[in-house]
């Protein structure tokens, strides 16, 4: 365990006695940074440097999609925490967690007309490239555009939007009950019924509305969010998938990523068109979907998963790793690339994910207890944060 953040002379640090976890192999040895790069790798101690005590040195994760930010700003129902707090509260919930970058999923629109999404996602923006243009942020913050596909106003919202230099990914989703993620419309009740304290007629009620948005906007919003992204070379993911024809439709509109398909036969599908398949790090860790769908780990023994999300639980983000090597037998080096440098490259950012001289120095320092992970350390750019 770290325990003391020790600097060597000229602003270089030494982290010496752990398992270094490199692209391709395991060595136990030393590995040191120097102006927030990493400046050296080699075998064995380092006489004066930060000792781990043997613990696993590995990349910091990489997050492409959570609203964790969400749940801070609501942390009950009916109470919006103040915006500032709530991003800085935020950000050390992420670091945390050992995510080192983070793209922050920003949804523009959601199902029920007056929802607070459709009232704080300008400011969460706003706050979030303010904090990080001032340095404030301990993770890398980086953006995420969730284009509702049913709201009337997506088209001029994500005009204003998708010229921020910190977006990097959008991704076009329809949750119109009766297919995608909500396939099966007792999965919709119960998610409604118990998020937003819905009776049936009030469900009904939804159900109806959502059709018809669906039917009035989806087609041209997602013609025309599609075009800005393309226009921008902006990477593009799909959403919660359910057939062959979705994927087929996402490789026409030049997708590079699948976010959660729900069914094995999208993934299959995505995996042979070339898409990186995504799947969330709560369904490795509760066993399951919440809504019914596919298994993730089940998917990722079959070899059909490359990144994994933490979505709503950023400490599952770590989980993923250890369990798809306690499952598969693959050795860790190999399963930590589903949270480091797979989505990292997905999102054009090659200066990080693998420990490489040169590379960005975000680290973590990971003991493990119970075959459980704990972190004991967190490095970002070069800094101790964590």
């Amino acid at each position: 365990m770290i325990d003391t953040m020790q600097r060597l002379e000229s602003g270089r640090a030494a982290y010496t006695n752990g398992r270094l976890l490199l692209p391709d192999r395991e060595v136990w040895g030393t590995l040191i940074v120097e102006n927030g790069r990493i400046a050296d790798i080699g075998e064995g101690l380092f006489r004066g440097g930060v000792d781990v005590g043997g613990a696993i040195c590995m990349p910091g994760l990489v997050e492409l999609h959570t609203d964790n930010i969400e749940t801070v700003l609501a942390p009950r129902p009916g109470v919006r925490w103040p915006l500032e707090l709530a991003a800085h509260y935020h950000d050390r919930s992420i670091i945390a967690a050992g995510i080192t970058t983070v793209c922050d999923a920003i949804a523009l629109g959601d199902t029920l007309p007056g929802s607070s999404r459709l009232e704080y996602y300008a400011p969460i923006i706003e706050v979030i490239a303010r904090g990080a243009a001032a340095g404030r942020y301990a993770s890398d913050h980086r953006i995420h555009l969730r284009c509702e596909l049913v709201y009337d106003e997506l088209v001029e919202v994500v005009a204003r939007f998708i010229d921020e230099p910190l977006v990097v990914l959008l991704s076009v989703m329809d949750h119109t009950p009766g297919q995608r993620q909500f396939a099966d419309l007792d999965k919709f009740e119960q998610y409604y019924g118990g998020r937003y304290g819905l009776d049936r007629a009030g469900i009904a009620r939804v159900m109806e509305d959502r059709l018809r948005a669906q039917e009035r906007h989806a087609a041209s919003n997602r013609d025309r969010v599609v075009a800005m992204a393309r226009e921008r070379s902006i990477p593009l993911a799909t959403h919660d998938d359910a057939l062959p024809e979705h994927i087929a439709e996402a490789v026409r509109e030049g997708a590079a990523i699948a976010e959660f398909p729900t069914t094995a036969q999208a993934a299959r599908a995505a995996r042979e068109s070339g898409l990186h398949v995504l799947m969330g790090a709560p369904n490795v860790v509760l066993g399951g979907s919440q809504s019914g769908n596919v298994s993730a780990l089940a998917l990722a023994a079959s070899g059909l998963v490359d990144i994994f999300s933490s979505d709503y639980v950023p400490q599952s983000l770590l989980q993923v790793p250890f369990a798809l090597a306690a499952a598969t037998r693959a050795p860790l080096y190999e399963t930590v690339r589903s949270v480091t440098s797979t989505p990292a490259r997905a999102i054009g950012l090659t200066d990080r994910g693998t420990l490489e001289i040169g590379k960005r120095a975000d680290l973590l320092f990971v003991d493990v207890d119970r075959d459980q992970p704990r972190i004991c350390g967190v490095v970002s750019a070069g800094v101790r944060v964590a």
